[in-house]
């Protein structure tokens, strides 16, 4: 959520900000700078006339010890007509100060000067490549394929005990979950992460501090008898972990990492773009999450694309990481890089990790702030990542690194599988 001083310092870069993103209501900025006048003017109301009552009430008191009572007793009447004045004021406020909130969490997060211009992701700005695309042998096949020849993955009975979008993993395929879980989860571990197991059901308030809500009600699961959401990823759980929290110096930089399903509603187009493990309703994925320092935070983006980058490069997969354009960024998101691995298979390619900054967006949500140096009340900022989301490593690991004789898995890997090959 956007800082109300933010929005007033200067509405009209604010405005300027917004348009990158393509936000189509800037006339929100003024709408929230009219409530916060509102708001203003009705505190000054609501003081003006509660300082009349603490005087008076000193008034009467002296009045009282004088032996004035007449004095003291039209006095008293004239307090509690003031008294009576205030419930109408304090109701006013909580009406403006509900719909000033109402309309600050519809103001997506500013996107940075780096971010680019743009609609769609054909104009994301590609930073740079890493591995190469593998020659793949005569007769190879897409992963859904492949998934089926070693009883891997069974899509059907996964649409048959749920629906689509919720594949069944089998033997060596629920093994191979298991193995990229693990070492996934030892890599963020190894490099300072502290690792969490969260609930992966939230309630409103939690959904609402990471910007899930009012944005993507729609791409959520939601249980309304006990009104909780299936969490879409573990940065919604894990990020609560300091809501409310009021943090010191000397705990920055706080590194999270968490295993979790995720679960998410979200429609698709048809075709190769959803098939197989290509866009699921539950996945299996391992993210890592930082509250670092405002001044920080920049510093912290690029060491979380490095990590990830080097996570990636230790499964020999061909990758290239983006940074999106303002028309395909999140909501919260101030800035965005995307990582995509090359399917060699399918010949093109898909996402594996989103890393963002949302600067203080989510930390303003959550009430999540620190004490400077000088003892003043700052808000933290809050970045994530995907270190890594499952379904599409796993496709681009079996078609990728497919041979005559079966799957030839990374060398990181093997320890955990407990074999080279998966045949």
């Amino acid at each position: 959520m956007l800082q109300v001083s933010v929005l007033r310092a200067n509405p009209e870069e604010v405005k300027k900000r917004l348009a990158v993103k393509h936000f189509k209501q800037p006339a929100l900025v003024d709408t929230i700078i009219g409530l916060d006048d509102e708001r203003k003017k009705l505190q000054l109301d609501f003081d003006t006339a509660q300082a009349k009552i603490n005087a008076a009430s000193k008034e009467i008191g002296k009045l009282m010890a004088q032996g004035n009572k007449e004095a003291a007793e039209i006095m008293k009447a004239e307090v509690a007509g003031l008294k009576t004045s205030l419930d109408p004021i304090k109701e006013q406020m909580n009406v403006v100060e509900q719909t000033l909130l109402d309309t600050l969490l519809q103001l997506p997060n500013l996107p940075t000067a780096e971010v680019p211009e743009g609609r769609t992701p054909e104009e994301n700005v590609v930073v740079r490549e890493g591995g190469s695309k593998p020659a793949l042998h005569e007769g190879a096949q897409p992963h859904w394929d492949i998934a089926k020849k070693y009883n891997l993955i069974d899509f059907e009975l996964g649409n048959k005990i749920t629906g689509s979008g919720f594949p069944v993993y089998i033997g060596k395929g629920a093994k191979l979950q298991r193995a990229l879980i693990q070492y996934f989860l030892d890599f963020n571990t190894a490099a300072g992460y502290t690792e969490y197991l969260p609930p992966f059901m939230v309630n409103a308030a939690s959904a609402m501090g990471t910007g899930q809500l009012p944005d993507k009600e729609g791409q959520m699961y939601y249980m309304p008898e006990d009104e909780f959401y299936m969490i879409p990823t573990a940065e919604v759980p894990v990020t609560n972990v300091y809501r409310d929290v009021i943090l010191k110096e000397e705990d920055f930089p706080v590194k999270m990492t968490a295993y979790s399903p995720c679960f998410r509603r979200e429609a698709g187009s048809y075709g190769k773009d959803v098939r197989g493990l290509n866009r699921l309703h539950q996945f299996e994925k391992v993210e890592i999450i930082q509250i670092v320092e405002p001044e920080k935070s920049q510093a912290a983006l690029e060491e979380m694309v490095l990590h990830v980058e080097k996570l990636l490069s230790t499964l020999e997969l061909p990758y290239r990481i983006l940074r999106l354009c303002g028309g395909d960024m999140g909501f919260a998101s101030a800035i965005t890089y995307d990582f995509e691995v090359f399917s060699a298979a399918q010949e093109r390619w898909l996402e594996v990790s989103s890393v963002s900054n949302f600067e203080s967006y989510q930390t303003n949500r959550l009430k999540c702030r620190y004490k400077d140096s000088n003892g003043k009340m700052q808000l933290a900022h809050s970045l994530n990542g995907s270190s890594l989301a499952l379904p599409r490593i796993v496709a681009c690991l079996l078609e990728n690194h497919q041979t005559a004789e079966g799957i030839q898995l990374p060398a990181a890997i093997v320890p955990y599988f407990g074999s080279a090959l998966i045949n």
